[in-house]
This record gives structure tokens, sequence and C-alpha cells, in this order.
């Protein structure tokens, strides 16, 4: 990997009942590290960290980060301290031992995604391809087993990754991004904000075998911002329209949120993100971060 560089694995979920929610991220070269932003080395393998975020009560959020020494990889398995990823070509089982911040309670069990298919491969961000984008499994199943929180459902999920041979500011300066599960496959839209001022607009449409799907553009619909920080959200959708049926996470720079919309002629409630790469980079956010995302000694 490139000094400054980053990998990351990304899954989320929505339980059938839809009152439960996750999200887990594996980085290398955590992107959102005050540390690793101070690292004069740049080395991505020093900032590992498994994001663990829980909602829907009991709500936990994790984000340790860990040193080289605590990354284990291979073609199929990444180990990050106590907890590790693991692929036997049919799925994806993620074994969970983190503690959350800023209050340490644990959060220990086993997350297993079921792929229902495997998109052909990335998708570049840039001009110069220097970000890349995969969306793996755009529909998935998923069983959560946790022991703390005591935590045992069922849903729908999505797989992707993205890795870069830069820092994501030093590439963009905004982007929104939603996925929506739809009768046969699901929906992805992404919108990207370029620091040269260009943007990229990306509308996904996949069967639940993984092939790609046509798909009319949808019609740019405003959001409300986040209540606590004004954090700006924008979506797409097929007429216009959409509203925030519930946010998972209000912080300075990053928003996540559960809609209601249209998309491919279908009533879905897409899992939606908003990130301000400007934001992240002020200096007071920069200061509060390890708050909650501390970095594991030794």
């Amino acid at each position: 990997m490139a000094r400054g560089g980053y990998a990351w694995w990304y899954v989320d979920a929505l339980s059938e009942d839809g009152r439960q929610g996750l999200t887990l991220i594996a980085f290398i070269g955590s992107v959102f590290s005050t540390y690793y932003a101070l690292d004069r080395a740049r080395d991505p393998y020093a900032h590992c960290a498994l994001n663990v975020a829980l909602y829907g009560g009991p709500s936990r959020f994790a984000l340790t980060e860990r040193g080289a020494r605590a990354l284990d990889r291979g073609a199929a398995h990444l180990a990050i301290g106590p907890s590790a990823l693991a692929w036997d070509g049919s799925a994806l089982t993620v074994r969970i031992d983190e503690r959350a911040a800023p209050i340490p309670r644990p959060i220990r069990g086993t997350v297993r995604l079921y792929p229902e298919g495997i998109t052909a491969g990335p998708f570049t961000l840039d001009g110069a391809g220097r970000h890349r984008w995969w969306p793996i499994a755009p529909s998935a199943r998923v069983e959560v087993e946790l022991d703390e929180p005591a935590l045992r459902w069922r849903g729908t999920g999505y797989l992707d990754t993205n890795a870069g041979d830069e820092a994501l500011e030093d590439a963009f300066t905004d982007w929104t991004w939603c996925r929506a599960d739809l009768s046969d496959g699901a929906a992805i839209l992404y919108d990207v904000r370029r620091r040269d001022g260009s943007g990229q607009n990306l509308s996904l449409r996949f069967a639940r075998d993984g092939s790609r799907r046509e798909i009319r553009p949808p019609l740019p619909a405003p959001l409300p911002p986040t209540r606590l920080w004004r954090m700006p959200r924008a979506t797409r959708s097929d007429d216009g329209r959409a509203e925030v049926v519930r946010t998972f996470e209000d912080t300075p720079f990053y928003a996540r949120s559960v809609l209601a919309a249209q998309i491919g002629g279908e009533r879905v409630r897409p899992v939606h993100e908003s990130l301000s790469l400007t934001r992240l980079t002020h200096p007071l956010v920069r200061f509060m971060l390890p708050f909650r995302m501390p970095r594991a000694l030794g």
C-alpha cells in the first residue's frame, strides 16, 4: 500500500423487523484517524482498526486504532487485534472482540454475511484512478449473534470495499452514498465531489446474483441537516423526494441515516451516509476524534 493510502471493508445490515442495525468497517490506514493524519511516516499498516456500530438498543460504538504488530492478513483473512474477518468462499465471518468508547463497554460475538451474488469489479472515484470502490455484494443475508451485548437477529446486508493511494481529503471534499434493497436486488447511489471542483454521480442497480441492471438516474432529493451537528444531507429518488426515518450517526463530519424514498419504482428504506472531508480536517474535529476513536497502547 502507498504511504498515506488506505483500504477498508464495509458491512451494513438491518434486521428483518427494521428495529436493529449495525455497521462494521475494517480499516488498514484508518482514514478518519487523527493519529494517522499526524504520522509523518504515513504508514497505513501502523493505523488499523475495526469499527463496530450497533443501533436500535443497546447502541454501542467502537473504533480502537492499533499498530502494525496487531495486524495479520492473508488472501482470505484479516485480523486486527482480538477481532478478525474470514472468507470461506460462501460467507464472510466477523468475530468481534472490541470495547466501546467513550464509555468502555464490551462488544463481543459473531456476524456472518452470506452474499447472494458477487459483482464484476471496482469503479474508480477520481480521474487519476487513485481511489477505487467495489460494491462486492449489494444483496446479502446477515446473521448477528452477540454475547456482549446480548443480541440475536437476522436481516439483509451489504458488503463493499474502498482502497486508495492517498488520503481521502487530498482528493475529495464530500460525498453522499446510499444503498437500498429492491424486490429483485439492490440499488446504490454514490455522489462524489472532488477537490478540483468536478464530481461523479453513480446510479447503479444489481440483480441478486450481482449482475448489472439498467436504472434511470434518480432526481436530486433534499434532506434536512442533522439535529446536533447540522451535518448537510442530500440524496436522490425517482420523484425528487425523500424523508429521514432515523438518524444513526450524527457527528461533526459524518452522518448515517435510514431514509424513506422511491428508487427503481419501489418504496424503499435506504441506508444513507453523508461525509464532509472539509469538516474532518478542521483542527477542532481532529482534536475531538481521539476521545471516541482511541489508540491502543503497545
